[in-house]
């Protein structure tokens, strides 16, 4: 039997692809490449020494996803595939909730078809809102501020629906907080489309002469040195994180949500900080004004985690940067 991993040459994707692998387990990836690159399957399979069937479709092509069903045993899926960029969302709602929502629907009716009810979903933080206190706790009231997190939330809500409908089904609803980092190889990290939405890529294309300044939105936060506080968390524990879900989900029904995250916030500044530290260079930025919707801090409630999958984040802010750095060094020019 196999995992179905949608996104999988996403960047959290391509990552959770790298240790199921390593961990023996049988994959069939899907992309449609629309914020991805097929060098990174290449890369999954040099990294792990191991192969794997891909699909070049999309989530809203029922024909295509039917096939991945009908030529392979799926015996559960981890799903990534999912458009992500906050402020585009605002833009193009629409495009948003079709894809996102639209698309989450067609593969649970493909999967419910083919008897496959075991569901990671790659959902978000963004869904605990403006208003509850840190650290965030998985039995907070939700809310949303933008069209992307809307559609995590619902997409929640959707699957909680379906246990409720079909008790059979299985579901973990992982709730990230700020992935960063990169494979230590240097042959995987964020490879983002155009200039980065996230912070920690654009530093990197700072320090590599890409990107002029790094803009740091406001300093004038209740925090400890004004800028916003996130909890940040290497790409890699994210990942591993999936496979503990994987496995916790296998033997039992019901639907879980759980945080991942380190349980600790650190700064714009602080990160800015340590990556000045792991390249060797001050990284040229300024203060300009808060964006719409920054909270002051958010981070993790990371016990359920710890209780549920015997998972915790392992690895230091210095190792995000370091690795973030080495993959940048390596691919100045993206994957």
């Amino acid at each position: 039997m196999s995992i179905l991993v949608t996104g999988g040459a996403g960047y959290i994707g391509s990552h959770t692809c790298v240790e199921l692998l390593n961990a023996g387990r049988e994959i069939v990836v899907m992309d449609n490449f629309v914020n991805s690159k097929p060098e990174a399957l290449r890369r999954i399979k040099q990294i792990t020494k191991k192969d794997f069937k891909f699909y070049e479709t999309d989530m809203l092509d029922r024909d295509g996803m039917e096939t991945i069903f009908q030529e392979n045993k799926i015996d559960s899926v981890i799903h990534f595939a999912g458009l992500k960029a906050v402020g585009e969302s605002v833009h193009v709602p629409l495009k948003y909730y079709h894809n996102n929502i639209t698309g989450t629907v067609i593969l649970c009716e493909v999967m419910e078809k083919y008897g496959c009810k075991k569901f990671v979903f790659s959902s978000s933080a963004t869904v605990y809102g403006m208003h509850n206190p840190v650290p965030f706790k998985e039995d907070m009231p939700l809310s949303t501020t933008n069209p992307y997190g809307t559609t995590k939330l619902f997409i929640e809500q959707i699957l909680t629906d379906l246990h409720t409908a079909d008790p059979e089904w299985s579901v973990a609803l992982l709730r990230y907080f700020n992935p960063i980092g990169a494979h230590e190889s240097g042959l995987l990290g964020e490879d983002p489309n155009g200039i980065p939405n996230n912070l920690l890529p654009y530093i990197s294309q700072v320090a590599t002469g890409k990107l002029p300044q790094l803009s740091i939105y406001g300093d004038d936060y209740d925090t400890p040195d004004g800028t916003g506080v996130r909890d940040y968390i290497h790409v890699v524990d994210l990942a591993v994180g999936h496979l503990n879900a994987l496995d916790y989900i296998m033997n039992k029904t019901g639907v879980e949500a759980i945080n991942l995250g380190t349980g600790v916030g650190y700064s714009v500044l602080d990160v800015m900080h340590a990556f000045e530290k792991a390249c060797g260079k001050l990284i040229n930025h300024k203060i300009v004004g808060r964006r719409a919707g920054d909270i002051d801090t958010s981070y993790a409630d990371a016990t359920k985690a710890k209780e549920l999958l015997h998972w915790q984040a392992k690895k230091t802010l210095d190792n995000m940067c370091m690795d973030t750095w080495n993959f940048n060094k390596n691919n100045p020019n993206g994957l």
